[in-house]
């Protein structure tokens, strides 16, 4: 196999498994090409990774070691993605009736949820998470791709215990907003004990479904690194969950002029 050849093989593999740790050993059975080749043809990949701004390509040493890909975007190309976004949100056409938003054709849309995983993965790379929590329905695509950019398992919690899952941990909260008792229920088996969660989901009002998942964790024992969503409420401010993430802040819906007010949030990466 040609250099070329190799080069367009091993990219792929690479942006197909995001944070992984892919062994050289790997990737020279994979190809039939010697480890030093294959370390070649890395450090070419990393320089145009590097270049274009298209994500980050590290060695992890050690008998465990190998290389590392992680999505990495440019503030300036996550800023135009969250405009664009925004944009398509605040359509006129998209306001029904109650009062809300009609958002269910992006978020599951494999392209706008797989940039918007991708943008959470980065956010909180670095706390390590190692599993991504969400609630059914409407937050699991989201969520999945989130879970897909740190190569982890997503966990869902259910608004009731299925049978089918076994035994199950089972908590009530008090919404945000409706201040209604809500029930969440998760399996045992879904989360190991000291495990560090990252909570996804696609909408926040008053916290109260996002402070659930924080509290049905603390039942296992896991730590939770940190909460995304995609749009938040400007109100009320003040909401049951303290540190959160959130792309885009909604502010307002008027009906009768068919106005919907939403603002790209503070986007900050570290």
């Amino acid at each position: 196999m040609r250099r070329g050849e190799r080069l367009a093989l091993l990219s792929k593999m690479l942006c197909e498994n995001p944070n992984r740790i892919i062994s050289l050993n790997f990737f020279s059975e994979r190809l039939d090409a010697a480890k030093s080749s294959i370390s070649e043809d890395l450090n070419i990949i990393k320089n145009a990774f590097a270049i274009s701004g298209e994500g980050e390509l590290s060695t992890i040493a050690g008998a465990g070691g190998g290389v590392r890909y992680r999505i990495k975007k440019t503030d300036a190309e996550i800023k135009s993605f969250v405009e664009a976004l925004c944009t398509n949100l605040t359509d006129q056409k998209r306001i029904i009736p109650g009062g809300y938003i009609y958002m269910t054709d992006v978020i599951f849309s494999p392209e706008y949820s797989e940039k918007i995983g991708q943008i959470f993965a980065q956010i909180f790379m670095e706390k390590d998470p190692t599993c991504v929590l969400t609630v059914e329905t409407k937050g699991i695509p989201i969520a999945l791709m989130t879970a897909r950019a740190l190569d982890v398992p997503l966990v869902v919690a259910r608004r009731d215990s299925r049978v089918t899952e076994g035994p199950s941990v089972n908590i009530s909260y008090v919404s945000g907003t409706g201040q209604k008792i809500q029930n969440m229920s998760l399996p045992k088996r879904a989360l190991s004990e000291n495990a560090r969660v990252l909570i996804v989901d696609d909408f926040m009002k008053g916290g109260g479904t996002a402070r659930g998942m924080m509290e049905l964790s603390a039942e296992f024992k896991a730590a939770v690194v940190g909460v995304a969503v995609l749009v938040a409420t400007g109100v009320p401010q003040q909401k049951l969950v303290r540190d959160y993430f959130s792309l885009l802040v909604l502010d307002e819906i008027d009906m009768e002029k068919g106005i919907i007010k939403m603002r790209p949030d503070k986007i900050t990466i570290s």
